[in-house]
């Protein structure tokens, strides 16, 4: 059986106007990144938000360029299908275009991924326009940023609809081919949904969006703290994961491992 084709970026566009929702994830690492892609999800985001799922930071903040395009290397070898999005980390989107259009020029030259996400609307259109003329795929992020966090006062939904309007409409003139709406009340997300061409992807955004993304690690109950309302967890691998290996150190405390079955004679 040939394999499934890639998914491309006009292909968000083409899912929208066929009415097709969009599924999401995010992974930093081979081994997930190949799971999930077999799993079928149409785009997987290498996020800056490694910085808090992997690396045990408090915000996206401290991640760097060089650890999102290590995490994005691995990601890249392991995806056949889906379409690869990077992270544009913090601060650089704010470096000016030059600045953006070098750093994620590197990105897309040392890893096998298709596209780069940064946040911002109105204040980043010109950016996001330098991108697209340069050759890069965009996908915008809109409502809460969280490279915006400290600006913002916290992790807050964002309901200024007359900003949020501003943002999705500037960022989809300029040339993204898609969008995340991040912590955006549903009524508005809808109405944002409904009045431009590229797809949205709703975190927190309501049913309405073109389609949804969460952290992986969330979906799965890969960790104990603090679990948005948006999120859905669909198994509780965390807890299974604990109760592994606490019966691994007492069969091996035991002697019970290894057993007759696990040595070589």
């Amino acid at each position: 059986m040939p394999p499934a084709p890639r998914v491309t970026a006009p292909a968000f566009a083409a899912k929208k106007k066929r009415g097709e929702k969009l599924a999401i994830l995010t992974a930093y690492d081979y081994p997930t990144a190949r799971m999930i892609d077999s799993a079928g999800v149409d785009g997987i985001l290498v996020g800056d938000s490694l910085a808090m799922v992997v690396q045990g930071h408090e915000t996206t903040l401290p991640v760097t360029l060089e650890q999102m395009i290590y995490h994005a290397e691995m990601v890249g070898r392991a995806v056949k299908r889906a379409l690869v999005i990077v992270d544009l980390p913090f601060p650089i989107h704010h470096l000016g275009r030059h600045a953006v259009v070098e750093a994620a020029g590197k990105i897309m030259k040392q890893a096998r991924v298709q596209a780069v996400k940064l946040e911002g609307g109105v204040e980043q259109a010109d950016t996001i326009a330098s991108l697209t003329r340069a050759g890069i795929p965009v996908m915008a992020h809109c409502g809460l940023g969280p490279q915006s966090v400290h600006t913002l006062g916290g992790y807050r939904v964002q309901r200024d609809r007359e900003r949020l309007m501003a943002d999705a409409q500037a960022a989809a003139g300029a040339g993204a081919f898609a969008m995340v709406l991040e912590c955006v009340p549903s009524d508005i997300a809808r109405e944002i949904s409904a009045s431009i061409e590229i797809p949205t992807i709703g975190i927190g955004a309501g049913g309405d969006c073109d389609g949804q993304v969460l952290v992986t690690h969330d979906l799965l109950g890969m960790h104990s703290g603090y679990v948005p309302k948006f999120v859905k967890r669909y198994a509780n691998l965390g807890e299974q994961v604990v109760s592994a290996v606490a019966g691994f150190c007492d069969e091996v405390r035991s002697g019970k491992f290894p057993g007759a079955d696990h040595e070589f004679q």
